[in-house]
C-alpha cells in the first residue's frame, strides 16, 4: 500500500465516521500520510485528527479515538496506535507488503506512472545552458510518466534557471554527466569531477547502478538454483514472511509514486500549476536511498551452503526484483542507463 492509497484509506475512515454521526466535519480533500517522526510507531502516521479537531469542536485525542476504530477495520491495516497529541500511527499487515511488491513486479518499469496529468501542457523557458537543458529534459520525462507534456523553449522570460555547471560535463560521458547535473538540488552548484566515474562505494551513481545490477544477478542466480519470486509457495504467502528490517525498503518502494508526483507544484485554482525544478534531484536522492537499503538486503537473498530455498528467500528475492525494477525505472526517467552487468 502506497502513501497515496493509505491517504485514501484515512479519508474513507473520516467519511465513515461522519456518516455514522460520530464526527461533524467536512471531509477534507487530502490527508497527509508519512513515515512516523520521532516518538512515532508503526509504518506510517497521519495528523488528520489534529487537522479535524477544531472544525469538529472536539479535542484531537477524541477525534483520534473515533478514527482509530474505523482505520483498524480497514483492509491492509494491522494496527493503529495513538501517540502524542493525537497522531494516528498505522501498522500495515503482511498482505499490504505482498500487494505492493506484486504491483511493482506486475507493472515493471511503469510502476509509479499514471495519467493524472493527461491533457496538461507545462511551458518551460530555459537559458542556453547545459544544466538547465538537462533538468528541463528530466522534468519532461517525469511529467510524461504522469500523462502530461512539457513544452521546452528558449523564447520569452526564463522560468527555470538552476545554478549553472562550472564547466562542460561532456567529458564525463552522458550518464555520469546527467547524474552530476541532476543529483544536487537546483540551487547548489554541481561538481564536474572524475569522482562520478569511479566504481567504488563513495560514488553515489555507482551505488545506484551497482544495486540495480546486483538485483539482476541474484535473479539469475536464483533461477540457476531453481526458484524465483513466483515459485511455490506463491508470492503472497512468501511476502507475508517479509522481515521487519526490510521495512525501509518497502517504504521507499511505496513512496516512489509520490516522489514522481512532486514534479508538479500544486497551487489553488484558478492559478495554473507549475513545475518544480527540484523534482529530478529528489528522484536521484530517492534512488540512492533505495539502492543503499537494497544492498543491505541482497546478501540474504540466496540460500547458503546446504540451505534449501524457503519462503523467506522467495520473499527477499521478490523484494530485490521490485527494488531493481524501481531503480531501473527511476534512472530511465533521469535519462541514465541501468546496465544489468557492472
Amino acid at each position: 500500500m502506497t502513501p497515496v492509497e493509505l491517504s485514501r484509506t484515512v479519508l474513507c475512515a473520516v467519511r465513515r465516521a461522519v456518516e455514522a454521526g460520530e464526527l461533524s466535519v467536512a471531509v477534507p480533500a487530502r490527508a497527509v500520510v508519512a513515515p512516523p517522526g520521532p516518538g512515532g510507531r508503526g509504518d506510517y502516521a497521519t495528523n488528520i485528527a489534529l487537522q479535524l479537531a477544531r472544525p469538529a469542536g472536539q479535542p484531537p485525542l477524541r477525534v483520534a479515538e473515533v478514527l482509530r476504530s474505523y482505520l483498524a477495520a480497514s483492509e491492509g491495516v494491522a494496527g493503529v496506535e495513538i501517540t502524542g497529541p493525537g497522531f494516528l500511527n498505522l501498522r500495515l499487515d503482511g498482505s499490504a507488503a505482498a500487494v505492493l511488491v506484486r504491483r511493482v513486479l506486475a507493472e515493471g518499469p511503469r510502476y509509479g506512472h499514471d495519467d493524472r496529468l493527461a491533457g496538461q501542457v507545462f511551458a518551460l523557458r530555459v537559458p542556453y545552458e547545459v544544466r538547465a537543458e538537462v533538468v528541463a529534459d528530466a522534468l519532461a520525462r517525469i511529467v510524461g510518466a504522469q500523462g502530461g507534456r512539457v513544452d521546452i523553449s528558449h523564447d520569452g522570460p526564463v522560468t527555470l534557471r538552476p545554478a549553472p555547471a562550472p564547466e562542460d560535463p561532456a567529458p564525463l560521458g552522458p550518464d555520469a554527466a546527467r547524474w552530476a547535473l541532476l543529483h544536487p538540488a537546483p540551487h547548489d552548484r554541481p561538481r564536474i569531477t572524475a569522482d562520478h566515474l569511479v566504481q567504488r562505494e563513495s560514488n553515489p551513481l555507482f551505488r545506484v547502478r551497482y544495486a540495480h545490477a546486483r538485483t539482476r544477478a541474484v535473479s539469475r542466480n536464483a533461477a540457476d538454483l531453481g526458484f524465483g519470486p513466483r515459485s511455490d509457495p506463491g508470492p503472497r504467502d512468501a511476502l507475508a514472511n517479509t522481515a521487519p528490517e526490510d521495512h525501509d525498503l518497502l517504504a521507499l518502494l511505496a513512496d516512489y509514486p509520490r516522489i514522481l508526483a512532486t514534479a508538479v507544484i500544486d497551487v489553488p485554482q484558478p492559478v495554473t500549476p507549475g513545475l518544480d525544478a527540484g523534482a529530478p534531484s529528489r528522484l536521484a536522492r530517492h534512488l540512492l536511498a533505495l539502492a543503499d537499503v537494497t544492498l543491505v538486503l541482497l546478501p540474504g537473498v540466496l540460500p547458503r551452503g546446504e540451505e534449501k530455498p524457503s519462503a523467506a528467500h522467495r520473499a527477499r528475492l521478490a523484494l530485490a526484483e521490485a527494488a531493481g525494477t524501481v531503480l531501473a525505472g527511476g534512472l530511465s526517467l533521469l535519462g541514465i542507463d541501468a546496465p544489468d552487468h557492472l
